[in-house]
C-alpha cells in the first residue's frame, strides 16, 4: 500500500522541553492510523505540525509520496487534510451551514441554499444526520462534532485527523462515530486518530504508532496486539485495569440533597425532587445518559445555579443559598464537567490557577500581600504529585497545556484542599490509562481516609469500578439506588433508560 501521509524523523522543541524527539509516523492510504501516548508525550503536537499550526525544528513532512511544506492550516487544506480539534471551533449563534461555510464562502455572493445542499448530501453521504439550518446552541455536542467532521469534508478533505474525539461524547454516540469513521473509509478516506481510549483503538484503528514522552516507541498491528500490552508500551510499566478497593466502613453523612428541584438554561424542569445522601467513607457514582440533569444537580449543590425548591447539606450545616467560597470553607471540592469554562483561568499561570480557591489564606498571602514563593512551590508540589507536563512548568499559561494535563492539574489542586466531599465530574476525562490509574488509586484513598466522593460519570465501567452505590439518573429524576455489588451493567442501563426495576419484577 502507498503512503498517504509520512512524517520523518520530526522534531519539535518548546522552551523546557522536547514535545517531538525525531518521530516517524507513516499512514497508508485507506488505513485507520491511531496514534497512542501519555498526556504531553507529543501526540497533538505532532498533528498540529501536520496540520500547519506548528513548524518543525527539523524533519521531512511527505503528501502522497511529495515532499511539501505546511506553513498554515490553508495550506493543509489545499493538501486534502483536515482536522477535528480536541475542543471546537464552532461559533454558537451561527447555523450548522454558517459554520461550515465559514472561511471557504467564495465570491461576491454567498449561496446559502447550494450550500446547504451540498451539506445535505455529505450528511446522508456519511450517515451523519445533521440538520443544516440548525444553530449551534441547539445541538448536542456530538452533533457539534459532527459539524466539525462536515466542515472537513465540504473542504473535500481526504486525509481527516480526529484528536480525542470522543472526550465529550456519550456511550451511543462513540458508537455512532465509529461507524462513521467506517464509512468515511469504504469511501477512500484516510484517518489519524489521537486517542487515550485503547477500547476504541481496538474498534477501529489498523495500526498504531505509540509515543512516549516525545520519543517514538513502536509502531503495532492492532489486531494482533493486545490492550493491556500497548497499554505497557505507551507508560513504559504494566497499568493495572481494575481498582484496589478495601472494603468500605461508612459513617455519618457529609452531603444531604433534600428534594432538590432544578431549572435548565430554558426555564424547564432539569432536577426534579431529588434527595441523596453521600457517607464518609464511601463513593456514590451517578448513572445516566448525559443530558438527564446531572449537569443541573451538580451545578446547584455546587453554587453555580438557583436552587428552585429543596436543600443542600454539608455535615449538617445547610448550604443552600451560600456562596461558592462557603461552600468551599464548608468542604466541598469540585472538580467540574467542563475544565476550561470552570476549571482553569485559561490566560493565567498553573501556578496562579492552583490557589485560585485559597489565595487569600495564609500561608498564601498576608494581609493583602501575595506570597508569591510559598505559592509557586505549592503548585510544583502538585504539579509533581500529580505529573502536569507543560513547556514552561508552573509559569505556563493554563491555556497552553494539553487537555489531559489541564484535567490532572484541576484534580491535584482540589485534592491537595483536602475537602471533606469531592463532586468529581468527569474525572478521567482526556487522560491516558496510566493517569486514570493514578486519579482512580487517589479517589479510592480519600474515601478511605473516611472522607466522601459523589462521582459523576459517563463511562459506566468507571462508575462501577469506583462506586460503592450507585444513583441512577433518568430525565431529572432518581431512579434507583443500587448496592454496586448487587448489579450489573445490564440492570443500571435498563434504569438509565427510564426502568424501575423494583417495579418491574413486581
Amino acid at each position: 500500500m502507498s503512503h498517504v501521509i509520512e512524517m520523518l524523523n520530526i522534531r519539535k522543541e518548546f522552551p523546557g522541553i522536547v514535545a517531538n524527539d525525531d518521530i516517524t509516523l507513516q499512514v497508508e492510504k485507506g488505513e485507520i492510523h491511531a496514534i497512542l501516548g501519555e498526556n504531553g508525550a507529543g501526540k497533538s503536537t505532532l498533528m498540529s505540525i501536520l496540520f500547519g499550526l506548528y513548524h518543525p525544528d527539523r524533519g521531512i513532512i511527505k503528501v502522497r509520496g511529495k515532499e511539501v511544506r505546511i506553513a498554515s492550516p490553508n495550506d493543509a487544506s489545499d493538501l486534502g487534510i483536515g482536522m477535528v480539534h480536541q475542543h471546537f471551533q464552532l461559533v454558537q449563534n451561527f447555523s450548522v451551514t454558517e459554520n461550515i461555510i465559514l472561511g471557504k464562502e467564495g465570491g461576491f455572493v454567498l449561496n446559502r441554499k447550494e450550500a446547504g445542499k451540498k451539506i445535505k448530501a455529505l450528511s446522508e453521504q456519511y450517515g451523519l444526520s445533521i440538520n443544516p439550518s440548525a444553530l449551534i446552541e441547539d445541538i448536542t455536542v456530538g452533533m457539534q462534532q459532527r459539524v466539525e467532521i462536515l466542515k472537513m469534508l465540504y473542504r473535500d478533505a481526504e486525509i481527516l485527523i480526529f484528536d480525542e474525539p470522543t472526550s465529550v461524547l456519550t456511550p451511543q454516540e462513540i458508537d455512532e462515530l465509529m461507524q462513521i469513521m467506517r464509512n468515511m473509509i469504504k469511501e477512500g478516506k484516510s484517518i489519524i486518530l489521537i486517542t487515550h481510549k485503547l477500547n476504541e483503538i481496538k474498534s477501529v484503528a489498523d495500526r498504531c504508532t505509540i509515543i512516549r514522552k516525545g520519543k517514538l516507541v513502536a509502531v503495532v498491528d492492532v489486531a494482533s496486539t493486545s490492550q493491556a500490552k500497548m497499554a505497557a508500551m505507551m507508560v513504559g510499566r504494566p497499568v493495572n485495569f481494575t481498582v484496589a478497593k478495601e472494603e468500605m466502613h461508612t459513617g455519618a453523612p457529609i452531603l444531604e440533597v433534600k428534594n432538590l428541584n432544578v431549572q435548565n438554561v430554558k426555564k424547564l424542569p432539569a432536577v426534579k425532587d431529588f434527595s441523596l445522601q453521600v457517607h464518609s467513607g464511601e463513593i456514590v457514582g451517578i448513572a445516566g445518559v448525559d443530558g438527564n440533569g446531572q449537569s443541573e444537580l451538580v451545578e446547584a449543590i455546587t453554587g453555580l445555579r438557583a436552587i428552585v425548591s429543596g436543600s443542600v447539606w454539608i455535615n449538617g450545616k445547610e448550604i443552600t443559598n451560600s456562596s461558592i467560597r462557603e461552600r468551599n470553607e464548608a468542604g466541598l471540592g469540585h472538580i467540574p464537567e467542563d475544565r476550561q469554562k470552570r476549571g482553569l483561568v485559561m490566560n493565567s499561570s498553573l501556578s496562579t490557577n492552583m490557589v485560585i480557591k485559597e489565595y487569600y489564606r495564609e500561608p498564601f498571602s498576608h494581609r493583602g500581600v501575595l506570597n508569591q514563593s510559598v505559592i509557586d512551590e505549592h503548585a510544583q508540589d502538585i504539579c509533581d504529585a500529580f505529573d502536569v507536563r507543560s513547556g514552561e512548568g508552573i509559569f505556563s499559561h493554563a491555556g497552553k497545556l494539553s487537555g489531559g494535563n489541564q484535567q490532572k492539574a484541576i484534580v491535584g489542586r482540589e485534592m491537595a484542599l483536602g475537602p471533606d466531599i469531592i463532586i468529581a465530574v468527569q474525572p478521567t476525562r482526556g487522560l491516558d490509562v496510566g493517569a486514570i490509574e493514578y486519579i482512580h488509586k487517589r479517589l479510592v484513598e480519600h474515601r478511605d481516609k473516611g472522607k466522601a466522593v459523589l462521582l459523576v460519570s459517563f463511562e459506566l465501567d468507571e462508575v462501577f469500578n469506583l462506586s460503592d452505590r450507585i444513583a441512577v439518573m433518568n430525565s431529572g429524576e432518581l431512579i434507583d439506588i443500587v448496592q454496586t455489588s448487587a448489579t450489573n451493567e445490564e440492570e443500571v442501563g435498563l434504569m438509565m433508560a427510564g426502568v424501575k426495576i423494583k417495579e418491574a419484577a413486581l
